[in-house]
């Protein structure tokens, strides 16, 4: 009994051995249960994201009070030593400040989770992890209309949230609405084309056309706002040479959207090529 009331008063009078102890059992603690939630799995889910982001920031959360109460006589009398050069310390972290301010904004306005879609700035992308100093994504190709991870990993500064804006493209996981354009350099009615094609669009979409409505009917409430709707959209503008651009919409499953696309075009080129032979030669 003796030996361990002296080892916690060896301990209360040295403490920076303490704090070292303490930093090395919670970062034990951490490692073992973020072990045991990833487990075997060769892809995390978005469920073993969410307890892992929870695990990472809780112990971090812990570990900054413990060492906090721990030195808090010291740190006040450094504070009060400070005073004179506090603005020095403000201005130079700044971009620090920004990003735990950044993540208070992302935690009270609710704006997304781990697992979600969004976009900030030019950067699309599946949340895999937050935390107090930034916030990780997987990149994915929404430019391009591929709806496809890059492969390629981002880590975004809380502080970009009062920076730019932050779109939740959640919706878009299951259905999207995908826009693509053809160009014509002829200039021929392709108006009659239309109805055609509109049939083979529809037969394309039958197997998805009922759910896609309920989908965006859903969607609709919950933005509450009319949405353009379900149902396949093609219209004929004008490009910058005076070429007919025939513009085309769908809303389709995202992980369909661009093999879609392709069986359109097909359909489209096929039409043409049967109505104006001279042309597509």
């Amino acid at each position: 009994m003796n030996n361990i009331m002296d080892i916690v008063s060896f301990l209360i009078n040295h403490k920076l051995i303490l704090s070292l102890l303490i930093i090395a059992t919670i970062t034990l603690i951490r490692s073992l249960t973020l072990k045991t939630i990833r487990g075997d799995a060769l892809f995390l889910s978005e469920e073993q994201r969410k307890w892992m982001s929870r695990t990472k920031n809780g112990t971090f959360t812990l570990l900054l009070v413990i060492l906090f109460l721990l030195w808090q006589s010291e740190i006040s009398e450094f504070a009060l030593s400070v005073t004179a050069i506090a603005v020095a310390i403000v201005v130079a972290s700044k971009e620090i400040i920004l990003c735990f301010t950044g993540s208070i904004q992302r935690a009270s306005s609710r704006s997304f989770r781990i697992g979600d879609w969004i976009e900030v700035g030019k950067l699309c992308g599946e949340v895999i992890e937050h935390n107090m100093m930034a916030t990780v994504i997987q990149e994915i190709d929404l430019h391009h209309g591929q709806y496809h991870y890059t492969g390629k990993t981002a880590t975004l500064p809380n502080s970009m949230f009062f920076t730019y804006p932050v779109k939740n493209l959640n919706f878009m996981k299951r259905y999207v609405y995908h826009n693509f354009s053809i160009v014509v350099a002829n200039f021929v009615n392709l108006y009659p084309m239309f109805p055609v094609l509109e049939k083979k669009i529809e037969h394309h979409c039958e197997e998805f056309i009922e759910v896609a409505r309920r989908y965006n009917s859903v969607i609709e409430k919950h933005a509450g706002v009319d949405l353009p709707g379900s149902e396949p959209h093609i219209h004929i503008g004008s490009g910058a040479n005076g070429e007919q651009v025939v513009h085309f919409m769908l809303f389709c499953p995202t992980d369909q959207a661009t093999h879609l696309e392709q069986e359109i075009r097909k359909d489209f080129m096929e039409e043409y090529e049967k109505r104006f032979p001279q042309s597509a030669e």
